[in-house]
């Protein structure tokens, strides 16, 4: 017996006045499990459903709203994995003053440095318009702060970077004045609280004599400049250095390279 359902498009719907309201919907959106599994964003799987090109437990899926059982087993056609392959990831060096989202304020959008010009020279695979349809930065890197900024088409990649349940490491090397006690060093460590929530532990240690690096699981905003004004300092600059495994190395800043297929957050 198949472990998938189709829902149809009013299940879910508060019952009307003076009626009994209808059984909740069984199982979860595949959609959804397979966001959570990594295979791609919800956006994504919408796309590939109604396209034709998912399986569950081997039987294709073409009505979005399908629900499935939490352990069916989802596959993608070898059309959805080769439209996969296909999206490209962006290792940009953001300068100070650009925005890593949309456009505000006047300030420019740092996706406007993805050109043929600021591209390494040793990328294999030259640049092409179309790597800017759909790309979007996954996490952000505020206007005044530089270093690695990541833009992908792939929402595989945006999900492991910026998801809710995401432990990519961040590193960040912080300029700081100011004097840091002991005990301040501890609670940049683990003890703080931004917007009346505990931030979860860090790592936080002397770089140099006037530098901090910071390592994070998470990205609130101006995360670690209101991290150091609680303890009283001030940071005179921020770059970040690596997001999981990838370095910013030597990257230019303003230039930007493709990730490489032997490189993995």
């Amino acid at each position: 017996m198949s472990k998938f359902r189709r829902v149809p498009a009013a299940a879910g719907k508060p019952a009307a006045a003076g009626t009994t309201a209808a059984a909740p919907p069984e199982g979860v959106r595949v959609s959804k499990l397979m966001a959570e599994r990594g295979l791609c964003s919800r956006r994504e799987a919408d796309g590939y459903i109604e396209q034709g090109l998912v399986f569950v437990d081997g039987e294709r899926i073409t009505t979005l709203g399908t629900r499935a059982a939490p352990d069916a087993v989802i596959t993608l056609d070898t059309g959805a994995r080769a439209q996969q392959a296909k999206r490209v990831t962006i290792l940009l060096h953001k300068p100070m003053g650009y925005v890593s989202g949309q456009a505000e304020d006047g300030y420019t959008p740092a996706a406007a440095l993805i050109s043929a010009t600021s591209q390494v020279p040793d990328d294999k695979q030259r640049f092409h318009p179309a790597f800017m349809r759909g790309l979007a930065p996954a996490g952000r890197l505020d206007i005044d702060s530089t270093g690695l900024l990541v833009l992908t088409q792939d929402g595989r990649i945006a999900r492991l970077l910026i998801g809710d349940e995401s432990e990519i490491e961040k590193e960040y090397l912080v300029r700081v004045a100011g004097t840091l006690s002991a005990q301040g060093l501890k609670l940049l460590n683990h003890g703080l609280s931004l917007d009346g929530k505990p931030l979860r532990p860090a790592k936080v240690s002397w770089a140099n004599e006037d530098q901090l690096r910071f390592v994070l699981r998470e990205g609130k905003k101006r995360q670690i400049r209101r991290m150091c004004e609680l303890v009283g300092l001030r940071v005179n600059g921020l770059k970040r250095v690596r997001i999981g495994r990838i370095p910013l190395g030597d990257l230019p800043v303003g230039q930007w390279r493709l990730l490489r297929e032997n490189e993995k957050f």
